[in-house]
Parts: structure tokens; sequence; C-alpha cells
């Protein structure tokens, strides 16, 4: 009994982790208790990609109810990115116009961090959500079918989340208060855990391409962190969300071009 009981207890911890990092990262009214709310990010950052599953999976739907609906490609595509923005609220997107604006207006780290933090959006920012909508929405649109799309979707948003955990362990922080520092650095494992479970969603959702699309991923985050070591020194974040963003972005492209 003893044995059955620890092990409903790690499954039960397992449970309230996912629950707290989707109630970080959507928007969805998800049950969390006082003591889970009060712990940092980063001790639940293993459990992004499983909310990475979560959100592709409710963009794949809504891309399955475009090509039910008989409408084109590209707006199937711009269905499932808008699902997913809604039920994230834009946060990742939020952090991809941030970045653009301070890594491209500031010259300064101290500028570009003040204006990283300045609520509005300007024409760097603005850019880089057009472009990134864009080439997403594309990708999507020029899948052979849904079901690919689909589970491209679901296997890049689970993957660029574990990269999310992975850069917030590897990389110092850009300043000592804000988002990115209230998050805290997850641990090693928890990172490596993270990194797993997005490369086994890619795996096991798309195959031998798993391989190449983690490769891609992989890549492009660290170019991303590389930029933002150069830029600001380290991460915030904005940082994160860019992260995200940049490594879904290259997953689904190279979805898109492989098939």
């Amino acid at each position: 009994m003893g044995g059955q009981d620890n092990s409903l207890n790690i499954i039960r911890k397992w449970g309230q982790d996912i629950l707290l990092a989707m109630a970080f990262l959507t928007r969805l009214p998800v049950p969390v208790g006082k003591a889970s709310a009060s712990r940092p990010l980063s001790d639940v950052a293993w459990a992004f990609p499983m909310v990475g599953l979560i959100t592709g999976a409710v963009a794949g739907f809504a891309l399955l109810l475009g090509f039910q609906l008989n409408l084109h490609p590209l707006v199937c595509g711009l269905l499932a990115i808008g699902a997913s923005t809604v039920l994230t609220g834009a946060l990742h997107e939020d952090g991809l116009a941030d970045v653009a604006d301070g890594f491209g207006g500031g010259r300064k780290v101290a500028d570009k961090l003040r204006i990283m933090r300045d609520s509005q959006v300007g024409s760097y920012g603005v850019l880089a959500l057009i472009f990134s909508v864009a080439l997403r929405t594309g990708a999507l649109a020029g899948m052979l079918t849904p079901t690919t799309a689909v589970l491209a979707l679901i296997a890049a948003a689970a993957l660029s989340r574990g990269l999310v955990a992975v850069v917030m362990s590897q990389m110092e922080m850009a300043r000592t208060d804000g988002l990115g520092a209230g998050a805290g650095r997850p641990s090693g494992e928890g990172a490596m855990v993270a990194l797993g479970l997005g490369a086994v969603s890619a795996f096991l959702l798309l195959g031998a391409l798993g391989w190449i699309v983690l490769g891609v991923a992989i890549a492009a985050a660290a170019a991303m962190a590389w930029i933002a070591k150069r830029q600001i020194g380290g991460q915030t974040g904005d940082v994160l969300g860019a992260v995200q963003q940049v490594s879904e972005a290259a997953a689904l492209l190279c979805v898109a071009a492989m098939i």
C-alpha cells in the first residue's frame, strides 16, 4: 500500500505541476491552490511541453474545422495561429514584439531593456509579428494534408516550449526584476526533461522527420539566445517568448520544406 500511495502522490504532483504551468502560459481557468500559485515558474518548467501539446491540439482543431468548412488553406492556417494566440493571451507574441523593438531600436543595453519594457509596440515589433504569423501560416498552408499540419502544429508547440525551459536554465538573466527574473532558473534536470518531452513528441508525431525538426528548432533557439546574449547580456521574459516563436516557426517551416 505504501508504494501505491507514493506512486499516487507522484502522479498528483505531476498533475499539479502541469496545471500550474498551464496557469502561467495560457488563459485557461485552471484550478491552482494558493500553495502552488506561490511557487516560481522554474519549478514547473519541465511541464512546458505538456502545455504545448494542449495548445497545439487546440490550434489543430481550429485548422481542421477550417478544412471541414472548405476554407482556403491560408485561412485554415490563420485560424490555427489565431486559436493558439487566443489560448495563450499572445504571451509569446508579445515577447517577440518587445524583443524586436528593443534590439532594433536601442543602442545601449539600458536603452534596449527600457524599450522592451515599454507597453507600446513599435515598427520593429509590428514587422516581427507580421513575419511570425505569415511564416507559420504559410508553412501550415503549404503542407500536403491537414493531418500533417495538425501533427506539425502539436509537435512544434511542444518542442518550442521545451526549448524555452532549456534557455531559462542555461542563460543568465539580463536584469534582476521582471517576469524572467521572477520565474527563476530551472534545474538542469528539469530543463532536460522538458527538452526530452518536446523531442519525444516530435518523434512520435512526425516519425523520422522529428530528428531533423529537432535539430532545426534547437538551432533556431540557440541563434535567438546568442543574439540576446550579444544584445543585452542574457535572457528576459520577452526573450523567452521570442525563443518560443522563432523555434516554433522554424519547426513548422522545416516540416513544410521536407514534406
